[in-house]
Parts: C-alpha cells; sequence; structure tokens
C-alpha cells in the first residue's frame, strides 16, 4: 500500500493542472487594469533597464577597446549632470579610502595597518578605460564595485576623477579673475 501512495504522491506533484501557476489570469498588454494609476496592463520599462535584443558596446561595458587595451577616454559624454552624479558615488564609494580629493589621505587610509589606498593622481596617467576596470573588477585590497555602481556611475565617476586631477593641478592664472580674488583671500570658490 505505501509504495503506490509514495507513486501516487509522485505522480501528483508533476502534474500540471495542481500547478496554481497555469491557471491564474495573466496580464494582457492592452487590457485595462484596475491595479494601475494609468489603468492598463502594459508597463514601461524600468529606467535603465537594456533589452537583451540592444546589447551595449563591449567598450562600454568593459572599459577595452577591440585591441583589447584600456580605452584612453570614456565612451559616455561628459556633462555636469554626469559629473555630478560621479562626485555623488565618488563620496559614497571612493572617498572612505582615497579621501574626498582623491589623494590617498583619509582617516580610512592613515589607520590601514596593510598597504595604504593609492593616490589618485598619479605621475603617470592611466587611461580613463583602467580606472572603469579597476572599478569594476576591483585592484589588491580594494573590492569590485560593479554590484554597487552601473555601468553609467561607473563612468561618471571616472569622469569626477579626472575632474579633482584636473583641480589639484590646475594653475592659479588659469582660474577667473573673480574666482582668483576670491581663493587669494582663502575663500572657496
Amino acid at each position: 500500500m505505501r509504495p503506490a501512495l509514495i507513486a501516487l504522491a509522485l505522480l501528483a506533484a508533476g502534474c500540471d493542472v495542481l500547478d496554481p501557476m497555469w491557471v491564474q489570469e495573466k496580464a494582457k498588454p492592452y487590457r485595462p487594469s484596475p491595479w494601475f494609476e494609468d489603468g492598463l496592463e502594459m508597463r514601461q520599462p524600468v529606467p535603465g533597464a537594456v533589452a537583451r535584443e540592444e546589447p551595449r558596446p563591449a567598450a562600454l561595458l568593459t572599459g577595452l577597446g577591440a585591441d583589447g587595451k584600456p580605452l584612453a577616454r570614456s565612451p559616455l559624454p561628459l556633462s555636469r549632470q554626469s559629473l555630478e552624479l560621479g562626485r555623488a558615488r565618488f563620496e559614497v564609494h571612493c572617498a572612505a579610502c582615497h579621501g574626498l580629493l582623491g589623494d590617498g589621505d583619509s582617516a580610512v587610509a592613515r589607520n590601514m595597518s596593510l598597504k595604504p589606498p593609492p593616490s589618485l593622481h598619479l605621475k603617470v596617467q592611466n587611461p580613463d578605460g583602467y580606472f572603469y576596470q579597476v572599478i569594476a573588477e576591483g585592484y589588491g585590497y580594494m573590492p569590485s564595485y560593479a554590484s554597487a555602481l552601473t555601468v553609467e556611475e561607473r563612468w561618471a565617476v571616472v569622469g569626477y576623477l579626472r575632474a579633482l586631477q584636473l583641480s589639484q593641478r590646475a594653475r592659479l592664472d588659469l582660474v577667473p579673475p573673480a574666482e582668483r580674488a576670491r581663493l587669494l583671500q582663502g575663500g572657496t570658490p
């Protein structure tokens, strides 16, 4: 009796009729719906979603060119909005170790017993793709930030890092006269 009961249970477990997913009401694209404010079943894609049919260029995702070398410049256009995004993400994810100025001077860095994080104001300029890869894959004791930052956010951080590098090496004579006077008086721009 027992083997027959076990066989019946196994047979019933594989039966599609018992699966509630097969008999649930389905959402059809143009049907009216009481569940959403716009009254439609069809939903707009989530912002930033990428369709499988529209793959992104490999260089954008990897930071590498067709020759396998890091890209010299970011494939995304630089804008004020992307720099602000890069600054916000840099301050959250990078500044704790690399410092707000990217110079490697931070409370965390001073208390590291092993190798402290380097200054990002390097004497030898690495290409943008190199920094993108380090953010995406990690380097040394630095973990990967691929799960914390989207592709666009990683490139925005690289753009902000370039702005930081320029700001730390900028000559005073390149600053507009009104701002130069404020800087010389000890004010902030």
